[in-house]
């Protein structure tokens, strides 16, 4: 009987080669940019340089004695206040309530000449919006992510990241490997993707599944990065005689 052969690496064009090469390697820098915003984002927000899982529980389910905006301006946002003492004039604020006329009167000029820039939806939806007060309470009162926020920005990371998975698997399918290793390969960081987000959402009730978040993240970044580092060795360094089929 005739076997079926199916594309592999030694198959394709030089140019190919490169155009592949060149699209994994900008993806693999993308990821590492975005692990770094990552830790930039949620690293000290217990008070405590670097982060910790205490840091991911407060992103999501909040903390008990201290806000969001209070943890991020007495720790990893406070460098970017330009006057120190606008720090306490947000925490007084935060202390007192966090109403809309004290926002409005005090807050507002602050968080719009030293956070906005950042901190807007069109920008980077992945970091609290401080361009209005009634997304400046959210952050502003004890709790973590709202769920509105939740949503918006697990669809976009849905979206994203499941493109980027399926081009990179796309790619990594033309290895001269074990099929069924192979199938069970692209598959992982889709599931670990998808566990990632759900346990967002069940961080914010239940704090103990913030390692739930770690683990899926890291399973993720580390499936993802074998199959960019498996594809570049196969298609440059890697050579095995066709079959006669």
């Amino acid at each position: 009987m005739h076997k079926e052969h199916y594309a592999r690496f030694r198959d394709i064009s030089v140019s190919e080669r490169i155009l592949n090469t060149v699209f994994l390697l900008t993806i693999g820098m993308g990821y590492l940019m975005a692990l770094a915003n990552m830790y930039y984002t949620h690293e000290g927000l217990d008070g405590k340089p670097g982060l910790s899982i205490e840091d991911v529980v407060i992103s999501y389910h909040g903390s008990s004695n201290q806000t969001r905006l209070g943890t991020a301006i007495n720790g990893i946002m406070k460098n970017n206040l330009r006057n120190a003492s606008d720090k306490d004039v947000i925490m007084q604020w935060i202390q007192k309530g966090a109403d809309e006329e004290g926002y409005q009167d005090k807050i507002q000029a602050i968080l719009e000449r030293d956070c906005v820039f950042c901190h807007t939806p069109s920008i980077n939806p992945s970091l609290p919006d401080l361009t209005q007060y009634s997304t400046v309470s959210e952050v502003a009162h004890a709790g973590g992510a709202t769920l509105p926020t939740l949503v918006r920005v697990s669809h976009i990371h849905l979206f994203g990241i499941a493109f980027i998975l399926f081009f990179i698997g796309k790619i990594f399918l033309l290895c001269d490997m074990n099929v069924h290793v192979k199938r069970v390969a692209v598959v992982i960081p889709f599931i670990a993707m998808l566990l990632d987000v759900v346990s967002w959402f069940i961080t914010k009730t239940t704090p103990s599944f913030a390692y739930v978040v770690v683990y899926s993240g890291a399973l993720m970044g580390l499936s993802m990065g074998l199959q960019i580092l498996l594809s570049i060795y196969q298609m440059w360094f890697y050579s095995r005689k066709k079959p006669d089929c």
